[in-house]
């Protein structure tokens, strides 16, 4: 399982996050990520810069039809998983 720090601009913290899964769709990039301390938390996140950029900055998808959509996606990949929002 892959590790990511994120740097939380708001609070100058940085964060761990264990990578679950990762997919594109519709050209947007998602990762499914959780945290080691918090056990069966999960968030998706987007990678809202553009392809062409080399950093990724990642938000946490809040918006429920996007959301719905793209947990069901991260089901299907990681087949026995149900994600509950």
């Amino acid at each position: 399982m892959e590790k990511v720090e994120f740097f939380l601009e708001d609070t100058k913290e940085t964060v761990e996050f264990h990578v679950l899964e990762q997919t594109k769709i519709n050209g947007s990039t998602y990762i499914l990520v959780t945290d080691p301390e918090e056990e069966g938390v999960c968030l998706i996140l987007k990678d809202m810069n553009p392809e062409d950029e080399q950093d990724s900055v990642y938000e946490i998808v809040e918006e429920d039809t996007e959301l719905e959509a793209v947990s069901k996606v991260f089901e299907e990949l990681l087949e026995d998983t149900d994600i509950r929002m």
